[in-house]
């Protein structure tokens, strides 16, 4: 067979496989051997190059020729834009064996081991509060927020005004008052208490930010959450801080 003059480096053809039903369009370099082609359509049928017998057929894809000899070039060859060139299977493998994907192992991850991840698509819009996340967020945050409200509420309703008190914030000394408010705060959600310490231990006059809660002197008062205060019979403590 003459080879013929073809001077486009590249040429585009279909690809066929006894082992598949669908046709590829790919193009390939003329200068390419007959066993580097061969190496190239493993990831296009499937079969192994060493299993491959190459037929040609041109674009009225009637039979050309076998491309059998492995250190041939491509060009060497009559291919044409629009041939076709067929893969015959040697290996034993089945026509659609690679086609049908039920077959194939999966790599299967639970939700709950997904939702660990932290290299996930998932991960990144949780982190940045995109997408539906953000409204999760924000919905989260207000249950949290309801949540907490309704134990404050529990809690305050147990403590009322005029009730002596002891008042044990973590990190700080023990120490005793007399309620003098109960309720929400312009300053801050939630609900507050406001204690008139026997002692000047306190932050402000039962006031803050202009706004008055209560009536005491300066440093006497302060506003803390139910959580810390314990109601019950606290007798007034001396201190000694009115001597200093």
């Amino acid at each position: 067979m003459e080879v013929a003059g073809i001077s486009a480096p590249t040429v585009t053809v279909f690809i066929s496989s006894s082992l598949n039903s669908f046709r590829s369009e790919k193009r390939y370099s003329r200068s390419l051997t007959i066993a580097e082609f061969k190496c190239k359509l493993e990831l296009v049928v499937g079969s192994p190059a060493s299993c491959m017998e190459l037929e040609l057929y041109g674009v009225d894809d009637k039979f050309y020729s076998k491309l059998d000899q492995e250190d041939a070039l491509l060009g060497s060859y009559p291919v044409d834009d629009g041939c076709r060139i067929h893969v015959i299977d040697h290996s034993g493998a089945r026509l659609g064996e690679y086609e049908d994907v039920s077959k194939v192992e999966k790599f299967e991850l639970s939700q709950e081991a997904y939702d660990q991840r932290q290299d996930t698509v998932r991960s990144f819009l949780k982190r940045s509060k995109l997408g539906r996340y953000s409204e999760e967020e924000r919905a989260q945050q207000e249950a949290e927020t309801n949540q907490r409200l309704t134990e404050e509420k529990a809690q305050a309703s147990t403590i009322s005004v005029g009730s002596r008190c002891e008042v044990r914030a973590p990190g700080q000394a023990c120490r005793r008052g007399t309620v003098m408010y109960v309720g929400l705060t312009d300053f801050k959600p939630g609900y507050w208490i406001g204690v008139r310490y026997d002692e000047p231990l306190g932050k402000n006059d039962g006031s803050v930010n202009g706004k008055r809660y209560f009536e005491c002197q300066p440093k006497y008062g302060a506003f803390v959450k139910p959580s810390v205060v314990t109601v019950g019979d606290f007798p007034e403590e001396d201190y000694g801080l009115d001597e200093m």
